[in-house]
């Protein structure tokens, strides 16, 4: 046998398996504010509670916006009081009309004062209503069951409308959150799998799914953000647990990570780029079509044509033949060669 000096291909730069460290994070997470300002006067929950939808967290001082619902219901009680002369009026003055014993300008008047009225009444009511929610306000309720993420305000604070006091994170769905450095990146897509073992819970693992990878870097850290949604969640992960997710990137990318050879590999078929494989086996040479993407100062980027683990001539390429029985020597300084 003839031999010849052949490296093993593997996929470009990306190792077989990255890992990251994580942590499991509510999948959604909300400010809980008050729907108009005031002075807290009432907190009736704290860091790290279960809440349940419905509940009560936290109470405004209602005293200034119980005086402007007792001013709107005054309000609303002398617009129903003219609306309804008005309406007897305007009665009165129809049928004396039909009677001839007015002059039309004047049924006209009581007409105008009549529709002015009960614009009044309608307005007023509106005011009412309003009172009435501004007050239902003062009582900040949870609109999910989750768990109190953060507080934001404390008793006796004045807040102003939208000012967050709380932050919740539902219950149920979690994700397992990571920050991706950028040589990771490319390796990372959408419906990607991934396995995620818990500090917490040694011994067990749990397979994920890529559900999120942010568009823009972090502008501190210059990192992704991946979050990943657990296939088989159970009770006992709980949020702010640290996790270590691995992604196998070979796997996910076996189909379009390129390999990269000595440029004294590369050989042609008629027109056509190609290289001395090395069949298992027969130890026999096969001469191979490739697609070569990019050419490097001293290598060749091969997107199509290989597959990974099969041995490559490096050197020597036009002193071989096709079907030619040859013995595979590694290189002497191996580094020289490296993909």
């Amino acid at each position: 046998m003839k031999p010849v000096v052949a490296l093993a291909v593997h996929a470009d730069g990306a190792p077989d398996v990255t890992s990251l460290p994580a942590q499991v994070e509510a999948r959604y997470s909300t400010a809980l504010s008050f729907r108009v300002g005031g002075k807290i006067a009432e907190r009736r929950v704290h860091l790290g509670d279960t809440v349940k939808a419905g509940q009560v967290l936290a109470l405004l001082d209602p005293t200034d916006l119980r005086n402007n619902a007792a001013n709107a219901r005054a309000q609303l009680d002398a617009a129903e009081h003219q609306f309804a002369y008005q309406k007897q009026q305007l009665a009165r003055d129809q049928a004396q009309a039909q009677a001839n014993l007015i002059a039309p300008a004047q049924l006209e008047q009581t007409q105008n004062a009549y529709a002015t009225a009960l614009a009044q009444r309608d307005s007023a009511l509106a005011q009412m209503a309003l009172a009435k929610d501004h007050l239902r306000y003062t009582a900040l309720i949870a609109d999910h069951d989750g768990v109190i993420k953060s507080e934001d305000a404390d008793t006796g604070q004045n807040v102003e409308q939208g000012q967050a006091v709380y932050h919740l994170d539902w219950s149920g769905d979690v994700d397992v959150a990571s920050d991706a450095p950028e040589s990771a990146l490319n390796s990372l897509a959408v419906g990607q799998t991934a396995e995620v073992t818990l500090m917490a819970l040694p011994g067990k693992t749990f397979e994920a799914r890529v559900r999120e990878v942010a568009p823009s870097a972090d502008p501190q850290s210059r990192t992704w953000r991946v979050k990943l949604t657990l296939i088989a969640p159970t009770p006992e992960i709980r949020l702010g647990m640290t996790a270590q997710v691995q992604f196998n990137i070979a796997r996910a990318n076996a189909s379009i990570s390129p390999f990269e050879l000595p440029a004294t590999a590369l050989f042609h078929d008629g027109d056509k780029p190609a290289v001395w494989v090395v069949q298992p086996g027969t130890n026999k040479l096969a001469l191979r079509p490739v697609t070569v993407t990019r050419f490097g100062e001293r290598t060749v980027e091969i997107s199509a044509g290989l597959h990974d683990g099969e041995h490559v001539v490096v050197q020597g390429v036009h002193t071989v033949s096709a079907g030619e029985h040859v013995k595979v020597v590694a290189p002497l300084h191996p580094e020289d060669f490296a993909s």
